[in-house]
C-alpha cells in the first residue's frame, strides 16, 4: 500500500513540474540569479540546478498590494509573467492569455523571506539520526557546508510555504566560533539540495558570539570557555585566513604556475572568501557590548557583518547597526531564556527600524517560521504602544526586501517591483492580522500553494502513506 502511495505522490509531483490543467503552462523563463562574484577558490562545485516550475500567465485584481517598494496600493493589480512581475499598480494590461484571479478583500505581498532557519539540515522527525545542523568537534568548523546536511525531504517545507515562505536561510548551528557555510534556498520541492539552491546567492559564514561557544567547550576543559578566549579564537582564525588569502594572491600575481600552486584548505577558503567579500557573515550575537566588539574585530581585518542574529540587544546599538550598514535579524518577543537574552524587550524590532537600520523579523524556528507574518505584527504593535509610528508599508519590508538585502538577493526578489521574480502570495485578510492565512504562494509566478486546492498542497514523499493526503480521509 505505502509502495502505490508513494508512486501516486511521485506521479503528482511530476504533474506539479509539468502543469496540470490546460491550457499547458508557459515554459519557465531561466532562473534569474542573484549576481555573483567568481570565488576565491574556483566555481562552486556543488552550483544551484534549481529550475523554474511552469507558470502561467496570471493577473491578480482589487487587492490590497504591499510592495515592500513604497505605499500601499489599495484595491490593485499584479500581472505576473514568464515567472517574472511584469507590471504592478492601480491597473495593469491583462494579455488575452492570463488567468484572471480576483483577489477583493484579500492582500498581495512579496514572499516571506527567512534569514534564519535550520529546516532541512535539523529535519522533523526530530531523531538522532537526521540533527546534522552543529559539528560540535571544533571551535572552527569554517569547512563545512550546510548545504552538505540538508535532508530535502523535511515535511517541515511545505509547512512553511503554507506560511507564505518562498526563500530562506539554511545555516548551521551555534555551537562553534566559526560553525560554516550557510546556504539559501528556494522553498520548492526537490530531490536534491542543489535542485532547491537560490541560483547566485552568495554562501554566508555563520560566526557565533556570546555563551554557546565557551559553554560547549569551557565543559569539556578546552578553549574556548571564556569571552576573552571567544574573542582570541576569532582574531587566530583570521590571522591565517588573511595569510593564507595573500599566498594565494601572490601565487595569482606571478603567472599561477600549476608547480607552485598553495595546498587547498577549506576551512581557509571560507574565512578568505569573507575577507574578500564573497561570502557574508551571519552573526550569533545577543548582548550589545558584543556586538559592538564584534563590529571591531571586523574592521580590524577589514570584512563586513552583514547581520547580527537574534540580536535581543539590537536596540542598545541601534545607531551603530545603522552606522555600519549591518542587519539585525530578530525575534518578536523572545527573551529570558538564558542570561544574554534577559535583557530583551518587544520594542527591539521597531527601535532599530526607527534608527534607519535594517530590521528583519526571523524565526530560528520550526513553529515560527509558519507564521512570521504574526511575528511582525507583534513587533509593530509593540513599537506603536511605545509611540512610534510604523504602518503595514513599512513593517512588511521586515519579511521581505530586508532579508532578501541581508541574504545578498535583493536585486532579484524581495519587492513586488517589474522584473524581478514572482515570489508572491496572497493572504486572506491583513497579513498582520491572527486571523490572515496564506491562500496562494507562488514562486518564480509558478503557484506551488493553494489552500483550497489539494493538488497544490506537494507533500515530501517521506511522508506519503504516513498521514492523510490534503483534502482527503485515511
Amino acid at each position: 500500500m505505502r509502495v502505490r502511495m508513494l508512486m501516486s505522490a511521485v506521479a503528482a509531483a511530476g504533474a506539479l513540474v509539468v502543469g496540470s490543467s490546460a491550457p499547458v503552462a508557459q515554459q519557465p523563463a531561466a532562473p534569474q540569479s542573484a549576481p555573483a562574484e567568481r570565488p576565491a577558490a574556483g566555481p562552486d562545485p556543488f552550483p544551484s540546478t534549481y529550475q523554474p516550475f511552469p507558470s502561467r500567465t496570471t493577473v491578480i485584481r482589487n487587492a490590497t498590494i504591499l510592495t515592500a517598494a513604497g505605499p500601499a496600493i489599495e484595491r490593485g493589480s499584479i500581472l505576473l509573467q514568464n515567472g517574472r512581475i511584469a507590471a504592478v499598480g492601480s491597473t495593469v494590461e491583462t494579455p488575452a492569455d492570463a488567468v484572471i484571479i480576483d483577489a477583493a478583500g484579500k492582500w498581495i505581498t512579496p514572499g516571506v523571506i527567512d534569514t534564519h532557519s535550520h529546516l532541512g539540515v535539523y529535519p522533523a522527525p526530530a531523531i538522532q539520526a537526521v540533527q546534522d545542523g552543529n559539528e560540535m568537534t571544533s571551535p572552527n568548523t569554517a569547512e563545512v557546508w550546510a548545504e552538505h546536511s540538508l535532508w530535502p525531504q523535511d515535511p517541515q517545507f511545505e509547512l512553511a510555504l503554507a506560511g507564505g515562505v518562498t526563500a530562506m536561510q539554511l545555516l548551521p548551528g551555534s555551537a562553534n566560533l566559526f560553525g560554516g557555510r550557510s546556504v539559501t534556498v528556494k522553498n520548492v520541492p526537490s530531490r536534491t539540495a542543489q535542485g532547491m539552491k537560490f541560483p547566485g546567492a552568495p554562501h554566508g559564514l555563520k560566526m557565533a558570539c556570546g555563551e554557546n561557544p565557551k559553554r560547549v567547550y569551557g565543559s569539556r576543559n578546552q578553549s574556548p570557555a571564556t569571552a576573552m578566549a571567544n574573542m582570541a579564537g576569532y582574531r587566530r582564525a583570521w590571522i591565517a585566513a588573511s595569510d593564507y588569502r595573500d599566498k594565494w594572491k601572490k601565487w595569482r600575481d606571478e603567472g599561477a604556475d600549476p608547480a607552485k600552486r598553495p595546498e587547498r584548505n577549506l576551512q581557509m577558503e571560507t574565512l578568505a572568501g569573507v575577507l574578500e567579500g564573497e561570502i557574508l557573515v551571519h552573526n550569533h550575537c545577543y548582548r550589545a557590548d558584543e556586538m559592538a566588539s564584534m563590529i571591531l574585530l571586523a574592521k580590524e581585518f577589514g570584512y563586513r557583518i552583514t547581520s547580527f542574529h537574534h540580536a535581543v540587544e539590537a536596540y542598545k546599538v541601534r545607531d551603530m547597526l545603522a552606522q555600519h550598514d549591518i542587519c539585525a535579524s530578530m525575534w518578536a518577543d523572545w527573551w529570558g531564556f538564558k542570561l544574554e537574552a534577559y535583557d530583551g524587550i518587544k520594542e527591539n524590532i521597531a527601535l532599530v527600524n526607527e534608527a534607519k537600520a535594517c530590521a528583519i523579523v526571523h524565526s530560528d524556528d520550526p513553529g515560527g517560521i509558519q507564521r512570521l507574518n504574526q511575528e511582525a505584527a507583534k513587533a509593530m504593535h509593540a513599537g506603536r504602544r511605545a509611540g512610534m509610528t510604523i504602518d503595514r508599508a513599512e513593517a512588511v519590508r521586515w519579511l521581505t526586501i530586508n532579508p532578501a538585502r541581508a541574504l545578498g538577493i535583493d536585486k532579484v526578489t524581495g519587492s513586488l517591483e517589474p522584473g524581478k521574480n514572482a515570489d508572491v502570495v496572497v493572504w486572506s485578510g491583513d497579513p498582520f492580522s491572527v486571523y490572515a492565512k496564506a491562500e496562494q504562494v507562488f514562486v518564480d509566478g509558478a503557484l506551488l500553494f493553494d489552500r483550497s486546492d489539494p493538488a497544490r498542497q506537494h507533500r515530501r514523499d517521506f511522508v506519503t502513506g504516513l498521514l492523510p493526503a490534503p483534502g482527503g480521509g485515511r
